[in-house]
């Protein structure tokens, strides 16, 4: 047998290494995509917890034979030490990927939803595999856009948002990305809405940032809870970003400031028309995005998917952000934007129905935002640029 390496199929994994699920449906429909596209490339699945390894399962063609799944661990006195930090530094990500370089070593890509892959460029790996990146989310704050980006070798992009801003901030070039739209939107198209409340109120969602510096949790959460307790008139489901509650203190990487994190009084819990979900699987599947009549946030990227069916939304400025014109904040002129919960009763009441001038441009930004008139679907388009950039037989 010849052991020229020509002759051998193209090994494409695909890296899901996070402690949370938010990022598997961003880049897991592409794996069946890319079995039909390139029958002949060697799939692979690496996950770092058998979590990922159960979510991603969920996304696969039963029609096509399963990729090899394979796992990736952190030292076991690593993980000790970040639980003893408080899950503050992604030690046992970085760590997982340390000692897997020589497993990586053996693959001609790895197709990830986050950046800290690039740990593997700055080690000197640069040659192989080749790194792609599809970004988790598509929207405006600047870590979206940082320059680690430019140390992937291809990445693909929900949309000409995204792409202007990168190829603005130097980190695409534009011979080395692509556009294929958002395939999150194609994993979970066509699903019933999940009714949650026994009545027919409005349905607000509560759906604050993570980061310390710019969620309105550290500030305004527990009002928030308040005020929908103390109140008939609409039901709440409080949904934040699944990274606020993993982590006992939280880091913003971006802004340099730490917190830590606050609890939710149980007594909210047992109200019937509030429902609170600080991690399930419904907070990143588009259940509450889909389920509600009203957003109610700071600088979450989900307000994009919530704008695909045009509807109010209500922002927070909890850190005397200065936003008008601010690329960061272009989600805020989405609807009104408050400073303090004073006016929140009378804002809730007046967004409602959706003015012709938000409604404009929600649907401009969306379009901005994911380009959905590619002819296939998403994972279809993404699996054949991957294709095409590793030359794959297809």
């Amino acid at each position: 047998m010849s052991s020229d390496p020509s002759t051998h199929p193209r090994r494409i994994g695909f890296l899901f290494n996070h402690d949370a699920l938010h990022q598997v449906a961003h880049t897991a429909p592409i794996i069946s995509a890319l079995q039909r596209r390139a029958p002949g490339a060697q799939v692979e699945v690496i996950t770092s917890s058998d979590r990922q390894a159960d979510a991603v399962r969920q996304f696969l063609d039963p029609g096509l034979p399963p990729p090899v799944f394979r796992s990736i661990r952190a030292n076991r006195g690593i993980r000790l030490v970040e639980q003893m930090l408080g899950n503050m530094v992604p030690l046992s990500r970085l760590n997982g990927l340390k000692r897997s370089t020589e497993l990586f070593r053996h693959f001609d890509a790895l197709v990830v939803p986050e950046t800290t892959t690039t740990f593997l460029k700055k080690k000197g790996q640069s040659d192989q595999p080749k790194l792609i990146y599809f970004p988790h989310g598509a929207g405006d704050r600047s870590i979206g856009f940082s320059q680690e980006i430019g140390l992937f070798d291809y990445v693909l992009l929900p949309g000409e948002k995204t792409r202007d801003r990168m190829l603005a901030a130097g980190v695409i070039r534009p011979d080395n990305h692509r556009v294929v739209g958002y395939p999150k939107f194609e994993a979970f198209a066509n699903r019933p809405p999940v009714k949650l409340f026994d009545n027919d109120r409005p349905v607000v969602l509560y759906n604050p940032h993570f980061d310390p510096m710019l969620s309105s949790w550290f500030r305004f959460g527990e009002q928030i809870l308040d005020y929908f307790a103390s109140q008939n008139d609409y039901n709440l489901i409080f949904a934040p970003h699944v990274m606020l509650f993993q982590r006992k203190l939280l880091a913003s990487v971006e802004h340099r400031i730490l917190r830590f994190r606050q609890r939710i009084d149980p007594r909210f819990a047992a109200l019937d028309h509030i429902h609170i979900d600080t991690g399930s699987s419904r907070s990143v599947d588009m259940t509450y995005t889909s389920a509600a009549d009203i957003y109610l946030g700071d600088v979450s990227s989900q307000i994009y998917e919530y704008i695909e069916k045009p509807r109010p939304a209500i922002f927070l400025n909890s850190h005397d952000a200065k936003w008008q014109g601010n690329a960061n904040y272009e989600h805020w002129t989405f609807g009104p934007v408050l400073d303090d919960l004073a006016g929140l009763g009378a804002a809730l009441d007046a967004v409602s129905p959706l003015s012709d001038a938000y409604r404009q441009i929600q649907t401009a930004a969306f379009a901005y935002s994911f380009d959905m008139n590619g002819g296939n679907p998403p994972s279809q388009r993404a699996a054949t640029a991957i294709a095409e950039f590793m030359d794959l037989p297809q």
